[in-house]
């Protein structure tokens, strides 16, 4: 290589590292500043969640409304509302928290719920989801990504009525808005049953994620009426 070669190609290097200077900062400074923590509790290892890997959405960060999630109301509509308070782990998950929370409910008679012929997945029993969503909502999930690189996200849900959502990736958007298809199905004939038509939607997104320590943040933009189970993250060939 010449030296007017080399020159040049300094130079270039210089300008992508600088270029990408702003970036690194304010990630850096929301990582600094966030005050929220990886969900932990008596059946959780807790720690951040891993990447690659399902990053399952009820395990969204501790630390309360305006830091860990905003929710419509302070009232958790599924733990120990619809699901009774009975003691037990599943109907008293994150109870006396904002965002609602659920779980996959099979085997149930006369009526399936989430083990129902209009899935287009079956998901896992007693899989935890985030539900009653509404726009403007949003929580935040700790992960710790094992190599920095591209990801795709497979996407399990339910919505009743389509909609779109978007994910940051530390404080910065890092998709745009999302199209979430509708699973409704006017072929159920149970009204309550469009929330449970589960489906997964592959690669949803791809994003670009440093190694180690990031928060992801999940809105909700339009129409919400969507159940939220989890994002299967996998590495992208670049």
């Amino acid at each position: 290589m010449s030296r007017r070669a080399f020159s040049l190609c300094f130079v270039a290097a210089c300008f992508i590292a600088a270029s990408m200077l702003p970036a690194i900062a304010s990630s850096q400074s929301f990582l600094g500043q966030y005050k929220g923590l990886p969900y932990h509790d008596s059946r959780s290892q807790g720690g951040p969640q891993q990447i690659p890997g399902r990053v399952l959405c009820a395990h969204y960060d501790l630390g309360g409304e305006g830091v860990a999630y905003h929710d419509s109301d302070p009232q958790n509509h599924g733990s120990g509302e619809l699901n009774p308070a009975d003691g037990t782990y599943l109907n008293e998950f994150r109870i006396h928290e904002g965002v609602d929370t659920s779980y996959t409910k099979f085997n149930r008679k006369p009526d399936p719920v989430d083990d129902n012929p209009f899935d287009k997945v079956v998901p896992p029993a007693d899989l935890l989801y985030v539900g009653w969503t509404e726009p403007g909502e949003w929580f935040n999930v700790t992960v710790d990504v094992a190599q920095s690189g591209t990801y795709a996200a497979d996407f399990l849900y339910t919505s009743n009525r389509g909609g779109t959502i978007s994910v940051d990736v530390n404080g910065k958007d890092a998709t745009g808005p999302l199209e979430i298809a509708t699973t409704k199905d006017p072929a159920d004939p149970i009204a309550w049953r469009q929330w449970h038509h589960w489906n997964l939607a592959p690669q949803l997104f791809k994003v670009h994620l440093t190694k180690g320590k990031n928060v992801l943040t999940v809105h909700i933009l339009t129409n919400g009426n969507m159940n939220l189970a989890y994002f299967d993250f996998k590495p992208v060939r670049e």
